[in-house]
């Protein structure tokens, strides 16, 4: 019968620990596995990922291609499919689109044509693929595009001067 008081664990399950640097009737003696010098072989050593001992790492060695926009606009993407949780003549914008959960981040929202629309919405977002904008227009519904206002400049003293 098994008990609290008779509880074990099965038989070579559970092995000591290997103490190591510990002389050399000890097994793993003196460098303790480590091998002979080096900044390795000392206590606390470590080197960052990717890191090849001086040699030009394998990340600078290979070419580098291609080009990033950095000025590319990123927009949050939403299905012609998705639109269809809208009634009839209902206003679709960024703003429902957020109320309805399609759309989380604050980004620009795109319209891509994936899917079929039967209801017929007015669609007011930032971009829309050619392949929405027909299948809207197709439903009977219509589509605006938001343009970001440019920011006003301020004037100068001399710009009022000569005014």
């Amino acid at each position: 019968m098994v008990r609290l008081d008779n509880l074990h664990p099965p038989r070579g399950s559970h092995k000591k620990p290997q103490r190591v640097g510990r002389g050399i009737g000890a097994r793993k003696s003196k460098t303790a596995g480590r091998g002979n010098k080096g900044q390795l072989s000392r206590s606390g050593a470590s080197v960052r990922p990717g890191f090849e001992g001086g040699q030009m790492p394998l990340h600078r060695r290979l070419p580098k291609r291609g080009f990033t926009n950095i000025f590319r606009t990123e927009y949050t993407v939403v299905n012609v499919e998705a639109l269809s949780r809208f009634s009839a003549g209902e206003r679709v914008t960024p703003e429902s689109l957020k109320a309805r959960g399609l759309v989380r981040r604050r980004l620009p929202v795109k319209i891509l044509g994936e899917g079929e629309l039967k209801t017929k919405l007015t669609v007011v977002v930032h971009a829309f693929s050619a392949g929405a904008r027909q299948k809207i227009e197709k439903a009977g519904g219509s589509v605006e595009v938001i343009t970001r206002a440019p920011a006003a400049r301020e004037s100068t003293a001399g710009e009022a001067a000569s005014a």
